[in-house]
């Protein structure tokens, strides 16, 4: 016994040398953490045996019986308390941190701190959603018995309103460190930094939760060096204000774009944050005369939410929506996926309840309320119809809740143009008319409008709107489509009509949009007489067809041992196997060009990205002909094709899995928490120059990408970048250097020879220029929410250029960018070297590698005067007027 409780001391005595910090009451709980590592290390002697048995020694009991007792006194006061000092070290584990609540859901909360008595209280601590799998670093709002109790009242999970880490959870004994110089620093369990309050050095004394739910780091004088405040996610709670430059961001899911709230020095702004930004509310409307030289910004109070726009001194509000007040623990606003901002009230019978703000009078203008393609009236949403029951183009996401949208029966293919038709709906409008600067053209005819969308792969419906009897409107070409708003009452005088390209099936001509009017205009005997001549012609084909069938299924047999047989192929998986993988198809991880991608899991246990190639209108001989000229393809800075799937009609691609996702969701909208460092940047710019670099002079096929852009640029786990979407294509004779084509590309990143239709590889030398100022400045080249003179980067650029002040452009939410400006200009002017006008003055990109690497320096005579409205415009503009084709391989003469 004497032996035993030497070794408890020796172990308590070891940590107390090793902790500086254990005499204050906030910082006890780090010893009894590190009192529970010695407790559970390999001295311990625990042995796991094989049958699952846990044996453990005398000494180990002993230990473990003190170690229950300990844990309260380490551990009872760390989450009663709403303030922690410098020096406090938190780990996420459930030993370590208690309470660890678990709720009948699968959620689960680890509070650090805590500010309430009884009733709705906030926390901050780890929070983890179920299925609980990763944890996110959150403000959430639990229910409390009394300071030191929280209880599960009814089984209501808790209220998130404020992540620092969305977007990039943590593990299991990740770490929260408030460092002595300040800095409260959030890493995961293999050291990697993940957020940072980037307080180090300003004199940080202590980090509080306030009782409004407020985290802030305060210096000695109590005042706040940072605060959650600033930093909104998805909510705001009462007292909170949303300030210029600020913005709240739904949550992201797979399936539906994300919204975000914005304020502008001219008002209120919400978008669908596709690109470019597709806008929905504006308050006040685009285009109004807004007086006044103050500042604007959006206050939550108890009984309502105001619109400051350009104060002068009145401090009245521009406009005003009534809210229901209430305590502010018990009551936040959330913006919702469906684009709606809704007041979250407590209920003491069913916990949070939610009412709608009405920032819009009419439901049916919110973007995602009846989900992509669903028709919204007052009462439902429902899905477009065409003129005739056996012609249906659209059918429900979900047959028992439709308000979740719309899906083509036929996916469009931009390998069958042929194969589009435009399908008429009178009288239905679209919420981006609140911008009138979004529409592509402008007093123009509608035949014109309905063509450049024809013309145009990525534009997936047309609305012409015009003012009564006029035969010239306004035409929008969005390349995603959400809600539509069905047209019951028009006091304005306005017509809108939508145009939704569809495509016809494969397998029989159909009858096109103006065919399905045509029909339903013809008189009674013309029907019937197209009824006897579709008989006939009906006999004609079903014989017609039922030979074929036969000849096809003859050689089917032939043809699958013939294609197997070709040499170099990738693997090759049948449909059973990619069901299997991805366990029926159960986790989508993203959309992309042509297709969904899945997660999967082969056999051999190696995780991968499964895309399913949707309408890509081949055969299976040109199908497998790419994947051979693709499967050859290896770099690593090349999203790897590992397989492929060839079944019947299944098209599968199986590619290399990448976790951390698309690009974008890295450099956009990110606050300075998340916001990725100079090295992190540096690296990987480098890594997508390299892949392209190979695609167009390594590899045996010169090959141009033709969409480069963030969202096709894949980070693994360490973020080094991966070019994707650089191979479904058709190829092109040896002999040809240069293609005139039908194109594909994205509205700011297209060159300006797209207007000639005469393109090189040196289109994507173009567009990563465009892509390398987005990484420096952390902005999308297109954003409308930035004032009317910000809104397009590269003119932005031109100015900062003429001004000498490139280093105004730097991303201003990430303090090392800060630290590294003049590496960051450098950076700007290679980018300017490969945005010049003319394409033979871009630089190719092997040249571009070795400037990056230091062993080449940028080019001294170029053309600084390149961002002409002439080039500028047109080269964004050609992409309503050119259609989507996929990459394009070149051969070099």
């Amino acid at each position: 016994m004497f032996n035993i409780t030497r070794e408890l001391q020796n172990c308590t005595g070891a940590l107390r040398r090793r902790t500086i910090w254990h005499q204050t009451r906030h910082n006890r709980e780090v010893t009894g953490q590190r009192m529970r590592s010695c407790l559970f290390s390999s001295e311990s002697s625990i042995d796991l045996r094989p049958s699952g048995a846990m044996a453990m020694s005398p000494r180990a009991v002993f230990l473990l019986f003190h170690a229950a007792f300990l844990l309260p006194v380490f551990q009872s006061k760390t989450f009663e308390h709403s303030t922690a000092n410098l020096s406090t070290l938190w780990t996420n584990h459930p030993l370590l941190l208690r309470p660890s609540v678990t709720y009948p859901d699968g959620s689960t909360v680890r509070p650090l701190l805590l500010h309430g008595a009884r009733g709705p209280s906030f926390a901050f601590g780890f929070y983890c959603s179920a299925p609980c799998h990763a944890f996110f670093l959150s403000i959430y709002i639990v229910f409390t018995k009394g300071k030191s109790v929280i209880t599960r009242i009814k089984n209501i999970p808790p209220s998130v309103v404020w992540s620092a880490n969305r977007g990039r959870p943590v593990q299991e004994n990740a770490t929260l460190f408030f460092s002595p110089n300040g800095d409260l620093v959030l890493r995961d369990v293999d050291g990697n930094t993940v957020w940072s309050s980037n307080t180090s050095g300003l004199g940080a004394t202590a980090l509080t939760l306030l009782n409004s739910g407020n985290l802030v780091v305060l210096d000695s004088q109590k005042r706040n060096l940072w605060a959650s405040f600033d930093h909104p996610t998805d909510s705001l709670l009462l007292g909170q204000t949303l300030r210029e430059g600020q913005r709240l961001t739904s949550e992201r899911t797979i399936s539906i774009a994300p919204v975000y709230l914005a304020l502008q020095e001219d008002g209120l702004r919400a978008f669908v944050d596709t690109n470019p930004p597709q806008l929905y509310i504006a308050e006040p409307a685009v285009g109004s005369e807004v007086k006044g030289n103050g500042i604007s910004y959006l206050s939550f109070n108890n009984n309502s939410l105001d619109l400051i726009v350009l104060l002068e001194g009145t401090g009245r509000p521009n406009l005003s929506f009534p809210l229901t007040a209430a305590p502010p623990s018990h009551q936040f606003l959330r913006l919702n996926e469906d684009g709606l901002l809704k007041q979250f009230i407590w209920n003491n019978e069913w916990g949070f309840i939610n009412h709608d703000v009405e920032l819009l009078q009419d439901r049916c203008g919110y973007p995602n309320v009846c989900g992509p393609y669903g028709l919204c009236s007052p009462m439902h949403c429902s899905c477009p119809q065409a003129a005739t029951a056996d012609s249906a183009f659209f059918k429900p996401l979900n047959a028992s809740n439709t308000n979740l949208g719309c899906t083509l029966m036929t996916p469009i293919s931009c390998n069958s143009m042929e194969s589009h038709q435009l399908l008429t709906l009178e009288n239905i409008s679209y919420f981006n008319y609140a911008d009138k600067f979004a529409a592509a053209m402008q007093s123009t005819e509608v035949e014109i409008c309905k063509q450049a969308c024809l013309r145009n792969c990525s534009c997936k419906a047309a609305f012409f709107r015009s003012y009564k009897a006029s035969l010239l409107g306004s035409c929008y070409l969005p390349s995603e489509i959400f809600s539509l708003t069905v047209i019951e009452y028009n006091p304005n005088g306005f017509k809108s009509t939508a145009f939704l390209k569809v495509q016809l099936p494969l397998k029989a001509p159909g009858p096109s949009s103006t065919r399905l009017e045509s029909y339903m205009d013809a008189s009674p005997s013309r029907r019937r007489k197209n009824w006897v001549m579709g008989l006939i012609s009906g006999s004609i084909l079903a014989s017609i067809s039922v030979f074929v069938i036969i000849l096809i299924r003859m050689r089917r047999i032939k043809d699958e041992d013939k294609f197997d047989t070709i040499p170099g192929m990738p693997a090759r998986f049948s449909f059973a196997e990619i069901k299997a993988a991805t366990e029926n198809f159960k986790q989508k991880i993203g959309k992309g060009g042509f297709g969904t991608v899945f997660e999967g899991t082969l056999r051999n246990g190696t995780k991968v990205a499964v895309k399913r190639l949707d309408g890509v209108g081949q055969g299976k001989k040109e199908f497998l002909a790419e994947v051979e000229t693709i499967g050859a393809i290896h770099h690593i800075n090349l999203v790897r094709l590992i397989g492929f799937c060839a079944e019947k009609s299944h098209r599968f691609l199986v590619l290399e899995y990448m976790p951390n996702g698309s690009l974008d969701k890295w450099i956009f909208g990110r606050t300075n928490d998340g916001a990725l460092d100079w090295e992190t940047r540096r690296k990987i710019i480098i890594d997508i120059a390299k892949g392209l670099s190979y695609l167009h002079e390594e590899c045996q096929h010169r090959i141009a990408h033709l969409d480069i852009k963030p969202q096709n640029i894949l980070l693994d786990e360490n973020f080094h970048a991966k070019v994707a979407d650089f191979g479904m294509s058709k190829l092109i004779d040896r002999d040809e250097s240069q293609v005139m084509t039908r194109m594909r590309g994205t509205p700011g990143y297209l060159a300006p020879e797209w207007l000639t239709s005469v393109i090189t590889e040196k289109v994507d030398v173009y567009s990563f220029g465009v892509l390398l100022m987005e990484i420096m400045c952390g902005r999308m080249n297109l954003e409308p929410a930035q004032p009317k003179e910000d809104v397009q980067l590269l003119i932005l650029l031109q100015e900062k250029l003429r001004a000498n002040l490139l280093s105004d452009l730097c991303d201003k939410r990430s303090t090392d960018m800060q630290l590294h400006e003049e590496e960051a200009v450098d950076m700007m002017r290679l980018a300017i070297w490969c945005l010049q006008s003319q394409s033979s003055k871009r630089p190719p990109m092997s040249k571009v590698v070795k400037v990056l690497e230091g062993s080449s320096p940028v080019e001294t005579n170029i053309d600084y005067d390149l961002f002409g409205s002439d080039y500028l415009f047109a080269s964004q503009d050609a992409a309503f007027f050119q259609p989507m084709a996929s990459s394009l391989l070149i051969k070099s003469t």
